[in-house]
């Protein structure tokens, strides 16, 4: 066979269900061998997209999702989604086109070295130099995605694709990953906790990676430790759980470092320091701290565990328990941090002023759909708001961006979210410029007869970074722009477009727009003027409880 066939089959044996891409004439050997694959290539109308929904994929499902793209400006454009998937621990594997390896030593058209580009935004990758390499190459690219998830990347010249092998793809087996978690360690870890005088958790998007949620909320109804989460760990306990006061993720002193700047101990289960910087939550470097991960942690003067348990997360947690026989009652003030962050979205509930409060916005979305229904966040002043408010109930139910932090990821994801789990209710959150930097999907979405809602929160302007002027400066400039109709917009692309007028609309109009299926847009104004009173609200009453 043909490399490009040979190719096709290593992909079908490592499990891929869909391709996400661009075309090119680089890769035309390996579409064509597609064609006769079980595999299924989703053409998307731009590259960017394409590396968001195999993140997405990856997410997921918890296996590397796959995308694709040629030589040159399709690759380069590939780069800002599988950094994005690199930095919150996606699986993923990107395959790139090249030009003939005869061009490669000289210049020529479209030729710039990708292997050598992708290497600051992969953990490993490598440029198929001959047919007969491809089974090794594609199994080490899944091993490497699925077991330090991140991404990996595989350049695939046009004419290795063209040459005939007669390999074969690996026969993949499956391994028991036996965790052997040191005693001595585990029940010193016991013993801190019940010894700290104010234990707190902080739980961590591993804790997904590792299907550990489970163990986690055993852990936490079984000694009462209460437990905060990163932005991306949302969902690893239920919001309304006793035990949870909250997610942190600003770099304002939220109010839930009230409970963290009392606290004698931080337990770190699944937690990446690239979600939440140490410096935020332990400046002065007082805190004692045990951290639970497959990885060894990242070193920063702010964060020096005083004991490691690297492994199985959902195994150290089984086995911490088994050593627990105390239970931990809830400090009174830790009570009060969780009232207080519950109380910043209840208390909008019936708010209906017009242009909408955020909190208002997020407080009626959450209404709407299910406890196992999905979110997806897009990056902007919003993402925060949801970050910190959006009531969590099930594990890998929020979806964002955090570790790169880029804006467009949203509309991708949910075309991806809707492919996997066509079962849920889905509502992606976009500011009016995230949106925009990846509307031209909208047709991949009507094609493939997706079934979400987009709420675009609208201010005509960059509403992040007018927060952030505001706070430094006390004046913005290079925020401001205009938007076109998205009524229309949505109605171009074969979708369907409501503007709200009124803040009695949303939630009736968001129902509506669930349970009848389809790519729906709402266009929502929205008052950011809350961007800044939060900031002096956390300012001037920070830890008056």
């Amino acid at each position: 066979m043909k490399g490009s066939d040979l190719f096709v089959k290593c992909l079908e044996n490592e499990g891929v269900e869909y391709i996400f891409g661009v075309p090119g004439e680089e890769t035309i050997d390996l579409t064509d061998s597609l064609l006769r694959s079980k595999i299924k290539f989703i053409p998307t109308r731009h590259e960017q997209s394409a590396a968001f929904m195999a993140d997405v994929y990856g997410r997921i499902t918890h296996r590397p999702g796959v995308c694709l793209a040629t030589l040159g400006p399709g690759a380069t454009n590939l780069i800002t989604g599988v950094a994005d998937a690199q930095l919150d621990r996606a699986p993923l594997v990107a395959i790139t086109g090249q030009s003939g390896l005869e061009k490669t030593h000289k210049e020529s058209h479209q030729y710039i070295d990708i292997v050598t580009a992708f290497k600051q935004f992969t953990t490993w990758n490598s440029k198929v130099m001959k047919p007969d390499f491809i089974p090794e190459i594609v199994h080490k690219a899944f091993e490497i995605a699925t077991d330090r998830p991140g991404a990996t990347h595989i350049e695939l010249p046009e004419d290795v694709a063209r040459e005939e092998t007669t390999k074969e793809p690996i026969f993949k087996k499956t391994y028991p990953h036996i965790s052997l978690l040191d005693e001595r360690e585990l029940k010193k870890a016991a013993d801190m906790i019940k010894e700290s005088s104010m234990p707190v958790i902080l739980a961590g998007n591993g804790i997904f990676r590792g299907e550990a949620t489970t163990e986690l909320r055993k852990l936490v109804d079984f000694t009462g430790v209460p437990v905060v989460t990163t932005f991306m760990g949302k969902g690893a306990v239920a919001a309304d759980d006793e035990h949870y006061l909250g997610s942190m993720g600003i770099k304002d002193h939220d109010h839930i470092m009230c409970g963290f700047e009392m606290a004698d101990l931080v337990i770190c289960i699944g937690y990446d320091y690239v979600e939440y910087s140490p410096r935020f939550w332990n400046p002065d470097r007082s805190k004692k701290i045990i951290h639970i991960h497959t990885d060894h942690p990242e070193i920063d003067e702010s964060y020096m565990p005083d004991i490691l348990l690297i492994g199985s997360i959902r195994q150290a947690l089984f086995s911490l328990r088994q050593l627990c026989d105390f239970k931990i009652e809830m400090p009174a003030r830790f009570s009060k941090v969780r009232s207080r962050m519950k109380a910043e979205i209840e208390d909008y509930g019936d708010d209906l002023s017009f242009p909408m409060k955020p909190q208002k916005i997020i407080y009626d979305v959450r209404e709407s759909i299910d406890r196992g229904d999905l979110l997806i966040s897009d990056v902007g002043a919003h993402k925060l708001w949801v970050g910190r408010l959006f009531p969590a109930y099930e594990p890998n139910t929020v979806f964002m961006s955090n570790g790169l932090a880029t804006m467009g990821f949203a509309l991708p994801g949910a075309i991806a979210a809707s492919l996997i789990k066509p079962e849920k209710k889905i509502v992606v959150i976009a500011g009016d410029g995230g949106f925009l930097m990846n509307l031209q999907d909208l047709e991949t979405a009507v094609r493939l007869e997706c079934n979400f809602v987009v709420i675009i929160f609208n201010d005509s302007k960059y509403g992040l970074i007018e927060w952030h002027e505001k706070k430094t400066f006390n004046e913005t400039i290079g925020i401001d722009f205009t938007n076109p109709d998205f009524v229309m917009l949505a109605q171009s692309f074969g979708a369907k477009g409501v503007k709200i007028e009124r803040a009695e609309e949303l939630k009736p109009k968001l129902s509506e727009a669930l349970n009848a299926g389809g790519v729906w847009l709402l266009d929502v104004q929205v008052d950011y003027s809350e961007n800044i009173k939060l900031t002096e609200k956390l300012k001037n009453d920070f830890c008056e409880i």
